[in-house]
């Protein structure tokens, strides 16, 4: 006897996170996934789906988004916030993201901070962690963070932070910039500490991994570059094996033969697609933060001296991207935007899978990389252009 809550699923091509399956289904049972059978194999009567002409793989995950649906975080950081910009990636086949909050008043981090925790506790499956991107920045690395928001962390800020554990947080900084010890207390409270808009050399970068350091924001962006002579941050990126590094593929931030690099250099499973998106996605081509006016130029975002600022992407823009015109094979991207980020997050036994007992979260997408469908916990969208 089979449970009359068991569905199935049936498409052309099933990706499982590790391998394609052809004349299969992806069967759930509640929140939870059973497994992937042979069509020929799945129980009498269960209810069958069939979804023709496209592809059913892992749900995306995005560590760094900064908006969508017209908001951003920093501007009203509220539950509701949290909820838009959910709402407004899903549709693109996000379905778990860290809705990020980048370098402010501390006010305006903590309320970020409530906001998310309140999502979370208020049963918003998508919201996975809270990514704070800044404000103990480098200065001359700040890209479009405004210059009043960096400051040095204090001991205060130290405290928050380490109090931050009831969900996964990321917290960007430069190291360079942080005193002895202190991304060691982060990491041992949990924190997912990111070396990102930094100008720190090799031995820094060094000293931030003897610590803790579990990543790398935005890989080659608001860092200092690799030479023959002098590593930098990018190379110390490229050179750590036990570091994620996240980075954006929309054809503006990093060259296609950059991204190839990068993925031959680090070691397998720890890049990782990003979007660092804006509340363009889901929303209008304009935006203000920061009472600077954000506008969306030969598809690129930029702000008024013409710096980049953020993205204008979603995370399938970034698969789409990285197979078509990088050239790396589609399971790798879609492992790159996925199980690579649950991983970096800790959550690598219950996400990024179509895998017995992994939760139920997958999307439907076709050849154009177009999503039709998605699936949160077992809770499935119909999304319409």
């Amino acid at each position: 006897m089979h449970s009359p809550d068991l569905k199935a699923y049936a498409a052309p091509a099933i990706f499982d996170g590790d391998q394609w399956h052809h004349q299969h289904a992806l069967v759930i049972l509640g929140d939870r996934i059973e497994g992937v059978v042979p069509l020929a194999q799945l129980p009498p009567g269960v209810a069958l789906t069939r979804i023709e002409d496209r592809s059913l793989a892992p749900g995306l995950i995005d560590v760094q988004v900064n908006g969508g649906g017209g908001l951003m975080l920093n501007n009203e950081p509220s539950p509701e916030t949290v909820a838009t910009i959910v709402t407004a990636h899903r549709q693109y086949g996000t379905t778990g993201l860290a809705p990020t909050v980048i370098s402010d008043t501390a006010a305006t981090m903590r309320y970020a901070a409530e906001a998310v925790a309140t999502a979370r506790a208020g049963g918003e499956s998508g919201v996975l962690a809270l990514h704070i991107e800044g404000p103990h920045f480098a200065m001359e690395k700040r890209g479009t963070h405004h210059p009043k928001m960096i400051r040095p962390i204090s001991e205060q800020d130290l405290s928050w932070l380490e109090s931050l554990k009831h969900f996964p947080v990321i917290l960007t900084v430069a190291p360079e910039h942080m005193p002895a010890g202190y991304i060691r207390q982060l990491a041992d409270a949990g924190i997912l500490v990111c070396a990102g808009h930094t100008n720190a050399n090799y031995a820094q970068i060094q000293r931030a991994r003897e610590e803790g350091l579990r990543g790398f924001t935005h890989l080659f962006n608001a860092m200092s570059q690799q030479s023959a002579r002098a590593p930098g941050t990018v190379g110390a990126a490229l050179d750590a094996d036990d570091t994620w590094a996240g980075i954006i593929a929309d054809g503006h931030h990093v060259h296609p033969a950059a991204i190839r690099s990068a993925q031959r250099a680090k070691a397998p499973g720890t890049l990782m697609l990003v979007s660092d998106a804006m509340a363009t996605v889901g929303g209008p081509d304009i935006f203000e933060i920061y009472g600077q006016t954000i506008a969306i130029q030969d598809g690129a975002l930029r702000n008024a001296e013409g710096k980049l600022a953020g993205s204008a992407i979603s995370l399938i823009d970034a698969v789409r991207y990285c197979h078509e015109v990088v050239g790396l094979p589609l399971a790798e991207c879609l492992r790159m935007a996925s199980y690579y980020p649950a991983t970096f997050l800790k959550l690598e036994h219950e996400l990024g899978r179509l895998q017995s007992g992994y939760r139920a979260d997958f999307f439907a997408f076709d050849a154009d990389f177009k999503v039709s469908e998605t699936w949160v916990a077992g809770q499935h969208l119909t999304h319409t252009s």
